[in-house]
């Protein structure tokens, strides 16, 4: 294996680093359920019918949705 292969830590001071959305939406889920959630985070896909596939779908693809779900998950872990 050379240096370029090697893991950095280029992001020491982000708590996020290296965690999966999947991982935060499954922990959220577990710590406050859907229905916490979607009164925290008011969108569709915590509140009508949600789940974990759907919810991730929209996620990716609306940014501002995801800096909340993150901030959320970062005030769940320090709690």
């Amino acid at each position: 294996m050379n240096d370029s292969n090697k893991p950095t830590n280029q992001q020491p001071n982000n708590p996020l680093h290296g965690v999966k959305l999947a991982d935060i939406l499954e922990r959220l889920v577990k710590e406050l359920g859907w229905e916490e959630l979607g009164a925290r985070i008011d969108i569709r896909c915590f509140n009508n019918d949600p789940s974990i596939k759907s919810s991730l779908k929209f996620l990716r693809r609306t940014p501002w949705a995801r800096e909340k779900v993150e901030q959320l998950y970062l005030k769940v872990i320090k709690a």
